[in-house]
C-alpha cells in the first residue's frame, strides 16, 4: 500500500512538472516604455497544445477594467495568417498604444488607450499558429498548420486556458478577430458548440463571435472589389459594364484566352493600383518614412520593442525559443490565389457554411466592415449574409457617436440566433486604427445587447 502511494505521488509530481513546462503564466507589473506600474492586470504565458503539447502558444491576457468576473471573455486572433497578438495589443484595441509623437523606432513610449476593448471585456490576444510572435513548435510536425488545424488549436487553447483560469468559466465567451481569420472564426465558434454538445470538459460558455473586416469567401470577397471600385467612382461606368460583359462575373480567375476580359482587368488595375486598398481615403504608405498607421511602421516600431532583451524578460518570454520576433510571419500570410506552403495550408475556401450552421446554435454574431476597405469590401460581406436567407429583425439604419452618423447597421434574427451587421463610416480595413472610438462603442453596445438577450 505504501509503495502504491509513493508511485501515485511520484506520478502526481511528474504530471505537475510537465504541466508547468507546458503551461506557465506571469503577471506583468511594468513594461519598458510605460512610466510607472500598469493600471490594469496583464498576464502573459504559454499554453501547450497538440500532441505532447508540442505547440507552445504565447498569449497576452488583459482583465476587463470594468467587471472582470462578469464581463465577456474574448479570444482575439489578429489576421494574416501570421500576425502576432502584440499588434492589436499595442496598436489597435489593447489597453496600451504607442505614443508616436514622443517615440522613435528605437525608443518607444507607451500610453493608455482610451478606446481599449479591455475596458469592457476580458481580452486574450494569441500568437497562433506556431512560428508567429513568441509561439514556437518543439517538433517539425508541430510547426505545420492550416486553417482547419488552427480552428481546432484555438478550441484546444481556450479549453486549456480555462482550466488554468477557472474563475472565468462562467463568463460569456466570444471568438473574435480580423481579416483573414474571418474564415477561421466561425469554424472555431462552431467547434466550441460541438465540443459542448459532446460533453467535452471544461464546458465553454460560448455565446458567439465577432468578425472585423472579415475574409469569409475567397471568391466572393475578392471578386467584390470590382463592384466596390465602381460604387466609389474608382472606375468609369464604361469600364465597369465592359468588364462585367466580357469576364462573365469572374474577375479574379479569368480565362487566359479571354483577351477582352484581360484587357478590361488591366484597365481596372491602372485605375486602382495607385490606391491604398486598406483604406482608399489614405495615401499609399511611404516605405522609407511610413505614417504610424502603415503596416511598415508597425513592423519597425513593434519589431524594435519586442526584440529588446529587456522587453522579452519583462514579458517572461522563454529565452532561446525564437530567433527574431516579427509582427507578421510573412511566410504564412495569405494573398489572393496563394498556394499552400510547407508550413501552412489555406484549406478553408469559404466560412459561409460555418455561419449557416451557427444559425441553429442560438449564436450571436457581429460583423463589422470599414466602408472604405477595398481589401474585403462591405459589398462582398453583404452578399454572403444575404445568402443565409435570414429574417430581418432591425432594418438598415444609421448609428451615431456624439450625435454624428458613425455608420450603418442592421440585425437579422431567427429563433435564438442573431446576426448584427455594421459599417463604420470612413474606416478602412483595420477599423480600430482609423476610427478607434467608433469601433469600441459598437463592440461595447453589441456585447451589452447580446448579454441581455440571453438573460
Amino acid at each position: 500500500m505504501e509503495t502504491s502511494y509513493k508511485t501515485l505521488l511520484s506520478f502526481f509530481f511528474m504530471f505537475m512538472h510537465l504541466t508547468s513546462l507546458s503551461n506557465s503564466k506571469s503577471i506583468i507589473k511594468n513594461l519598458p516604455g510605460f512610466h510607472g506600474d500598469l493600471p490594469f492586470t496583464l498576464e502573459t504565458g504559454y499554453v501547450g497544445i497538440g500532441e505532447d503539447d508540442a505547440v507552445q502558444v504565447f498569449y497576452y491576457f488583459v482583465e476587463s477594467q470594468r467587471d472582470p468576473l462578469h464581463d465577456p471573455l474574448l479570444l482575439y486572433i489578429p489576421g494574416g495568417p501570421g500576425a502576432s497578438g502584440l499588434y492589436p495589443l499595442l496598436y489597435q484595441i489593447g489597453p496600451l498604444n504607442i505614443n508616436f509623437e514622443s517615440s522613435t523606432w528605437t525608443n518607444i513610449t507607451l500610453e493608455l488607450n482610451q478606446n481599449s476593448w479591455a475596458k469592457v471585456a476580458n481580452m486574450i490576444f494569441v500568437d497562433l499558429p506556431a512560428g508567429v510572435g513568441f509561439s514556437y513548435a518543439k517538433t517539425w510536425e508541430a510547426s505545420r498548420s492550416s486553417d482547419s488545424i488552427l480552428a481546432l488549436q484555438c478550441y484546444e487553447f481556450i479549453q486549456k486556458w480555462l482550466v488554468e483560469h477557472p474563475r472565468f468559466l462562467n463568463n460569456p465567451f466570444y471568438m473574435s478577430g480580423i481579416s483573414y481569420y474571418g474564415l477561421v472564426i466561425p469554424a472555431v465558434t462552431l467547434e466550441t458548440y460541438k465540443g459542448n454538445q459532446l460533453g467535452n470538459q471544461p464546458q465553454v460558455n460560448i455565446k458567439g463571435c465577432i468578425c472585423v473586416s472579415p475574409l469569409t469567401d475567397k471568391f466572393n470577397d475578392f471578386n467584390s472589389r470590382l463592384e466596390f471600385a465602381h460604387q466609389f467612382a474608382l472606375i468609369s461606368d464604361d469600364i465597369y459594364e465592359s468588364t462585367k460583359e466580357t469576364c462573365n462575373g469572374n474577375y479574379i480567375n479569368s480565362d487566359p484566352d479571354n483577351i477582352a476580359c484581360l484587357y478590361n482587368l488591366q484597365r481596372i488595375e491602372e485605375c486602382t493600383s495607385g490606391l491604398n486598398i486598406g483604406n482608399i481615403l489614405d495615401p499609399v504608405c511611404d516605405a522609407a518614412n511610413p505614417a504610424p498607421t502603415c503596416f511598415e511602421a508597425a513592423d519597425e516600431y513593434l519589431g524594435s520593442w519586442a526584440n529588446n532583451n529587456v522587453v522579452q524578460k519583462a514579458l517572461h518570454v522563454r529565452e532561446g525559443t525564437i530567433e527574431t520576433w516579427h509582427k507578421t510571419n510573412y511566410s504564412l500570410q495569405y494573398d489572393m490565389n496563394k498556394e499552400d506552403t510547407i508550413y501552412y495550408s489555406y484549406d478553408i475556401f469559404s466560412g459561409v457554411d460555418y455561419h449557416r450552421q451557427l444559425v441553429a446554435r442560438n449564436s450571436h454574431v457581429l460583423i463589422i466592415n470599414g466602408d472604405h476597405d477595398m481589401n474585403f469590401p462591405y459589398i462582398g460581406t453583404l452578399k454572403w449574409i444575404k445568402s443565409l436567407d435570414l429574417p430581418t429583425k432591425s432594418p438598415w439604419k444609421p448609428w451615431f457617436v456624439s450625435n454624428q452618423v458613425a455608420g450603418y447597421q442592421m440585425t437579422y434574427a431567427k429563433n435564438g440566433y442573431t446576426l448584427t451587421y455594421a459599417t463604420i463610416k470612413g474606416a478602412g480595413h483595420v477599423v480600430a486604427l482609423n476610427k478607434p472610438e467608433e469601433a469600441f462603442l459598437m463592440v461595447d453596445d453589441w456585447l451589452s445587447t447580446s448579454y441581455l438577450s440571453d438573460i
